[in-house]
């Protein structure tokens, strides 16, 4: 029996080195068994660190979920730029994975939710997500119920598990998204 873990139950929070394990496990079993995400082997958990760096170093948020009864992490988020070039220094790209045993009980909602409150707290003006494999339902669903809409399909765009996956983008506009334009302090460059 699965156990239970409800969005009361957990504590999202930034992400320190001590949760880099339990984060490279995560993401590694979605390497080996989703398509989620198109790398083909798990790195290891120094590369793990060196990405989390990358993505602090810029100001930007990594997060995790943790269970309050025991402390164990389920769930992490984090946000890095769109595309490397100065004029993209707006836009974020978001990554949520959640650890197996947690999946659909809240976690990624509420990963997402909090990226997204940061994100936009920090100055960034619209947030992507590229998402891997059209039959990914789960990270489509949840990330139609938190604003994001519907960019395109890039078809057969990896190869992965011996066929063919798509590629969902979808977008959410931040703060005030191209209503105006940005405040050039935000944190979000590169």
């Amino acid at each position: 029996m699965k156990e239970t873990i409800t969005p009361a139950g957990l504590l999202v929070r930034p992400s320190t080195p001590h949760d880099l394990a339990a984060i490279t496990a995560i993401y590694g079993w979605h390497v080996r068994h989703g398509s989620g995400t198109f790398e083909l082997e798990a790195p290891e958990a120094a590369e793990v660190a060196r990405r989390r760096d990358d993505v602090l170093a810029k100001g930007l948020p990594w997060l995790v979920a943790e269970r309050r009864d025991d402390g164990r992490v389920v769930g992490y988020a984090y946000a890095n730029h769109f595309r490397p070039r100065l004029a993209y220094r707006f836009a974020l790209e978001d990554s949520v994975y959640v650890d197996d045993t947690a999946r659909g009980r809240g976690v990624g909602r509420l990963l997402l939710a909090e990226l997204v409150a940061r994100c936009e707290a920090a100055g960034a003006r619209q947030m992507f997500a590229l998402i891997g494999d059209s039959d990914n339902a789960a990270s489509v669903a949840l990330h139609r119920a938190l604003g994001f809409e519907d960019v395109g399909t890039m078809r057969a765009a990896g190869w992965k598990f011996d066929r063919w996956l798509d590629v969902v983008i979808l977008q959410r506009p931040l703060g005030l998204g191209h209503a105006t334009g940005p405040q050039e302090t935000a944190p979000t460059r590169p």
